[in-house]
């Protein structure tokens, strides 16, 4: 099924990283200022969404939704709850991490939401891409020098990593002590990392972005 692509205002200073993220038939969501980075990045927006309180609304011939400058959710959060609406189960975020950090944090929980309801996402950075890794194996290639592992929903039990510099065989991860970061993947081997209760953020981290779109 088409992957939805989600772009926020969050500042983008490796256009080049995050343009080998994205796929020819992506549907592309642009929320309010996320409308800055469509010339850097290419894009035509299939729906813009937003309270348009950090950017004019715009004279596009797409979809546009208008939201209350009040309301529960950000425009973020209200695009990806609309594109599950629409049934996506494949996302990618862009534009959401850096910045005001409460922003940042309330994006990077909305790839625990997205988890919960079955749903694979991926949100990328300038240098990295993350992911919600639970039962069902992960895998992290060799072109990717580091990764990291964080607890961010609870304790994490059951934590198997293979074929890494640092692995572990059914290990705990708790937010109070996060010892996952800064791993490597051994040469010639692919890691394998696996939870069984709960769940983690994974973070694979690319030497100056450089990485081509995931097989």
């Amino acid at each position: 099924m088409q992957r939805c692509v989600i772009v926020g205002g969050a500042e983008i200073r490796n256009p080049e990283f995050i343009k080998k993220q994205l796929l020819p038939d992506d549907y592309i969501i642009i929320c309010d200022s996320g409308l800055m980075h469509l010339s850097p990045l290419g894009l035509t927006p299939d729906l813009i969404i937003g309270d348009f309180d950090s950017h004019q609304r715009p004279s596009l011939p797409c979809e546009i939704i208008v939201l209350p400058v009040e309301k529960d959710d950000t425009d973020t959060v209200y695009a990806i709850k609309e594109a599950v609406r629409r049934g996506f189960e494949s996302f990618l975020l862009l534009g959401v991490s850096g910045g005001r950090l409460d922003h940042t944090l309330v994006n990077v929980s909305a790839l625990l939401m997205l988890h919960e309801r079955g749903l694979h996402a991926v949100l990328a950075d300038d240098y990295s891409l993350m992911e919600i890794v639970g039962k069902s194996p992960v895998f992290v290639k060799g072109d990717c020098p580091y990764f990291s592992l964080l607890a961010i929903s609870g304790p994490a039990r059951g934590v198997t990593i293979r074929g890494a510099k640092y692995c572990l065989e059914n290990a705990e991860i708790l937010p109070s002590y996060q010892y996952g970061t800064g791993n490597e993947v051994l040469s010639g081997e692919k890691a394998e990392i696996s939870v069984q209760d709960g769940c983690l953020l994974l973070m694979r981290i690319f030497k100056d972005g450089e990485k081509t779109k995931e097989d």
